[in-house]
């Protein structure tokens, strides 16, 4: 299924404008990109699809006929082209490739500009947001994976760059480590005024990171939006998915009783302990399959978060469920969420798009801090 990108209204905001088509070996790339130049643009879809194959491009490592524009900056079209050694870009690639006879300490500064006045990012700054204060004096053989590739983004930082690229960084460590260098690429997303691509066949990372998605398949963009549109329309693979779910970012309200308040568009969701001062943003996951409809409010239960919700849309799903998608608030103009019910439920409360119902979710899941 191609669905085509829904027409972009940034007013007065910066943007990355790609568009490049043409063969690369026996695969053929069309791709026509354009995303804000702000905040976490995650480049998903299956491996081979041409998402490392955009980022190249970009980079001026692959050259196709197109166009790149970075935020009002051109950098390729039809008479020109600049080369990769000068386009400002981070490139971090799937293995951290470190020079193995400089330390750590080095290798961050390999090829940042001698001119201390072009020195936006700070070195001071870049080792606490990554971590790095203990590692500065090792050789990258005594580092870990995760380590590794910590430093490899502080060298990409440090270059200067006026986009940062990330080719699938976390691709070659195991769950533990990926959950070890997350916190550090969230903190990078919060700390930094710096757009970045990244490339990822993993929802897990993109949940936590991305502000927009852009989806890929077989050389071509198939959507492109706002990470929660994108999870919640019906007509995507995602919304399919038997893992299905909603990223919403939250604000902080109160704390009660060993639980924290948090204030969503439309709603409020409970979640066990203190998870950050009142005011604070966090990211939230809603899964489809712990969201369950109901005509009256329930009875008081062990379900922490009942809310009002209007029927957005539904689609079959399989021969006997439904994906129901849902706005909060009694409008329906909130944020959504996504429900999995049966087909027998559906048509045994007469359930239908319009209709105001009690939203009953049995899981919400803290997906850390709120890009901001």
């Amino acid at each position: 299924m191609s669905i085509a990108p829904p027409p972009l209204d940034f007013t007065a905001e910066p943007l990355i404008r790609a568009a490049f088509t043409g063969a690369l070996g026996r695969f053929t790339l069309d791709v026509s990109l354009c995303v804000p130049a702000r905040g976490v643009t995650a480049l998903f879809g299956p491996s081979g699809c041409g998402k490392t194959s955009v980022l190249r491009c970009i980079a001026g490592l692959n050259r196709l006929p197109g166009s790149c524009i970075v935020g009002g900056e051109t950098w390729q079209d039809e008479v020109r082209f600049r080369p990769a050694h000068r386009r400002p870009v981070g490139y971090v690639f799937q293995e951290a490739s470190l020079f193995p006879h400089l330390s750590v300490r080095r290798n961050l500064t390999y090829g940042a500009p001698r001119d201390p006045a072009q020195h936006g990012i700070a070195f001071d700054d870049v080792v606490p947001l990554l971590g790095l204060g203990h590692l500065l004096d090792r050789a990258p053989q005594n580092l870990s994976g995760g380590e590794r590739q910590r430093v490899a983004v502080g060298r990409a930082l440090l270059s200067q760059p006026r986009l940062l690229l990330m080719d699938e960084p976390l691709s070659a460590l195991d769950r533990a480590t990926k959950d070890e260098i997350l916190p550090f690429l969230e903190r990078l997303h919060a700390a930094l005024d710096l757009p970045m691509l990244y490339v990822s066949h993993d929802m897990a990372e993109v949940e936590r990171l991305a502000d927009h998605l852009v989806l890929m398949a077989e050389g071509r963009i198939t959507a492109s939006g706002p990470l929660a549109e994108l999870q919640s329309d019906p007509r995507l693979p995602l919304a399919a998915a038997r893992e299905a779910s909603v990223s919403l970012d939250a604000t902080i309200t109160r704390h009660d009783h060993g639980l924290t308040e948090l204030a969503v568009r439309g709603g409020r969701f409970l979640v066990p302990g203190t998870v950050g001062p009142v005011g604070a943003r966090r990211r939230l996951s809603v899964v489809a399959g712990d969201v369950s409809l109901a005509l009256e409010r329930p009875s008081p239960s062990t379900i922490l978060n009942v809310l009002e919700g209007r029927i957005l849309s539904a689609a079959p799903l399989r021969e006997a469920e439904m994906t129901v998608v849902l706005g909060l608030g009694t409008s329906g103009e909130g944020d959504r969420l996504l429900a999995r019910v049966t087909r027998r439920s559906w048509d045994l409360l007469s359930l239908a798009e319009g209709r105001t119902v009690h939203v009953q979710v049995k899981g919400v899941a803290l997906a850390h801090p709120a890009p901001v």
